[in-house]
């Protein structure tokens, strides 16, 4: 595959980042400061919006493992649902129930969207990532074209913190929706560009779906990464969630400020990725995503205590470089056991482990939606006021640095279990290797 195609491929991540990401950070702030939701309410839905993953992901994972076209299993699904994503995205920030006695069809508008977004999300994005661990099979070459990846992965969620501020500071929730959008959608189609499928594997028998759910959470591989990224990823969502909080009511900075202490950690990471791809492939994933999670650990201890800009941006620095380690090493791991899957069971079932695994990390979502309702109902926060009770700007502290630090711990701990390092891996790149051989894959 050229370099540019490869490239155009990679541009696919900038979609990812950018609508997961402003979703993330941005969607609770907005329906619960802004339009006024109730939060009891926003954490009900972002619950319900939890459960609707545990269908979402691994059915439409299953399906393109399972889909038979002239195109390929992957490239149909990105293909048409590049632009329903975006359609969909610029609903979310439009919502028509504003007013104060229209809580609950604001509630319903919102747990409809997000679910629906979740949906195309999950056709696009899991098809696109699916193709990675098929176009790329050793582990200086995934980390290579994940380096790119991650790059505009960084891009999408510099863009998607620093954009959202900016734009509805000037013009409006709305032209959050179109503006992004428009981005997503036409990141997709530039990525469909650049996919390549290897049509011998769409003509493989694949397991029937109970033999295949079976298959899937029985392997030790996946359990202990998709365990340990689960808490990752919840500690992550959980901080970049607070923050908007944080740095309003805490730090008492502008909107401006706020994308500027948020874009200094994606910043950072940006160059850094480069130094992790060189670190994985002299030390391996598992050892690099275990660093990895030391040092994003280290960094979020002090904002137990950060009070001042200054403390808060340097920290972000911080963050940014043990970030960069986790999202090279994350999708090496799981490329790693999508190999031993196929050694086990004879066929390349990406779309059902990354659909499975999307199905557990969501649930990080869900984590993070307790934990700030709790805190939020706990703690006498109030949406009307600019100055919160001091309870509530504690348990700011404790979702920025307490509950994440708890996370990080517990991922660490389950990450010590994966066995895919050292000999293990290196027979099993020389199994599928030999497999691939046998199966014509050019």
């Amino acid at each position: 595959m050229s370099k540019s195609r490869g490239l155009a491929y990679s541009f696919g991540a900038v979609a990812t980042a950018l609508a997961y990401q402003t979703f993330a950070t941005y969607i609770i702030f907005f329906y619960v400061d802004v339009v006024k939701l109730p939060p009891y309410l926003a954490a009900a839905a972002m619950l319900i919006y939890g459960i609707w993953n545990a269908i979402n992901d691994p059915l439409i994972g299953y399906l393109s493992d399972h889909t038979r076209t002239r195109w390929g299993r992957r490239l149909p699904y990105l293909a048409f649902g590049a632009i329903p994503l975006g359609i969909v995205y610029f609903f979310l920030w439009v919502p028509p129930f504003t007013s104060l006695d229209q809580a609950f069809p604001l509630f319903l508008y919102f747990l409809g969207f997000i679910c629906l977004f979740d949906a195309f999300y999950t056709i696009t994005v899991l098809n696109w990532s699916a193709l990675f661990p098929e176009m790329f099979a050793s582990l200086k070459e995934r980390s290579h074209v994940n380096a790119f990846r991650q790059s505009f992965s960084l891009l999408g969620l510099v863009l998607g913190i620093i954009l959202p501020p900016l734009i509805y500071g000037s013009l409006g929730w709305s032209w959050v929706g179109i503006i992004l959008g428009s981005i997503i959608t036409c990141a997709l189609l530039i990525a469909l560009w650049g996919s390549k499928e290897q049509l011998v594997f769409s003509h493989e028998k694949q397991l029937p779906f109970l033999a295949s759910v079976k298959a899937t959470f029985k392997n030790r591989s996946f359990l202990t990464f998709v365990f340990a990224n689960l808490f990752v990823q919840y500690s992550f969502t959980l901080v970049m969630a607070t923050f908007p909080f944080f740095a309003k009511y805490v730090l008492r900075e502008s909107v401006q400020g706020t994308a500027a202490l948020m874009a200094a950690a994606f910043l950072t990471a940006l160059p850094m990725v480069y130094v992790w791809e060189r670190l994985a492939i002299r030390m391996g994933a598992k050892r690099t995503y275990l660093t990895a999670i030391v040092i994003l650990a280290l960094a979020l201890l002090p904002l137990f205590f950060v009070t001042s800009f200054g403390m808060a941006l340097l920290l972000a620095f911080l963050v940014g470089f043990g970030l960069a380690g986790f999202i090279l090493v994350a999708d090496l791991l799981i490329a790693d056991v999508i190999d031993e899957d196929e050694i086990n069971t004879g066929t390349r079932r990406e779309g059902m482990y990354l659909g499975a695994s999307a199905f557990i990390s969501r649930f990080a979502i869900v984590l993070e939606a307790v934990c700030m309702g709790f805190i939020f109902a706990s703690s006498g926060y109030n949406p009307y006021v600019f100055s919160q009770p001091d309870e509530f700007l504690a348990g700011l502290h404790w979702l920025l640095a307490g509950f994440p630090l708890i996370g990080l711990l517990l991922a660490g701990i389950i990450i010590s279990f994966y066995p895919l390092a050292g000999q293990k891996l290196r027979q099993e790149k020389k199994e599928v290797a030999e497999l691939h051989i046998q199966k014509g894959v050019k």
